[in-house]
């Protein structure tokens, strides 16, 4: 069962194949990243459920290098990656990205102090009767659906129109889809939960199609 250290951050939902990049100020997030870069050991990124202790309103930048800040409960369905580490500034401050590998499930909860030390469980995709030529018609619907509303933002079709994503098979690009285009946190959450490309992907040409009819 792997032990994931898991850093919640409000509206924020990783998708697995994507890569998340993060500012981190608050002393026990740098100590949470330090320890996953010494021991080699995942971090996961989720999205927030409620908060379970409120920081002091209006902090310096001062005060948050040196004081930790609002505590947050997070959803337990999350992406996890490896962090790659891009610099240190003189006061501290970390600025990496984190390469999202896969989801999981919190299961119980190994360390609380300084930060969140969790066991999980893979959130596996439910592999029963995949139809996978199916599932590519599917995704070549929603990736010619997505270039045609583009149309006016032309670095975005650009990247839509290429051979990469052409190629890209259809369970990954259920996931990494979602790294171009902002949507709700609480969808986002919903999607990351889905147990199946195909579900992923019929909800978002859903909302395609609910969008051109508008």
């Amino acid at each position: 069962m792997p032990e994931i250290a898991i850093f919640p951050i409000p509206d924020c939902v990783s998708f697995p194949g994507t890569v998340f990049p993060l500012h981190v100020f608050e002393p026990r997030y740098r100590s949470m990243i330090k320890y996953c870069l010494d021991n080699n050991q995942l971090l996961g990124i989720a999205h927030t459920q409620k908060i379970v202790s409120q920081g002091k309103a209006d902090q310096s930048l001062e005060e948050a290098l040196s004081s930790n800040q609002t505590t947050y409960k997070p959803f337990p369905v999350f992406s996890a990656g490896r962090c790659e580490l891009l610099k240190v500034l003189d006061d501290g401050r970390m600025y990496l990205q984190v390469h999202m590998e896969s989801r999981f499930i919190k299961v119980s909860e190994k360390q609380t102090l300084p930060f969140s030390i969790c066991q999980c469980d893979p959130y596996l995709d439910a592999e029963e009767n995949i139809d996978l030529p199916a599932l590519e018609l599917l995704k070549q619907k929603v990736l010619n659906r997505l270039i045609v509303m583009t149309s006016n933002i032309p670095e975005i079709q650009k990247i839509l129109a290429s051979e990469q994503w052409a190629k890209k098979e259809a369970i990954a690009f259920s996931f990494e889809i979602f790294a171009l285009f902002q949507l709700e946190a609480d969808m986002q959450q919903n999607i990351l939960e889905m147990s199946s490309a195909s579900e992923r992907l019929e909800y978002l040409l859903g909302l395609l199609n609910t969008k051109n009819n508008y």
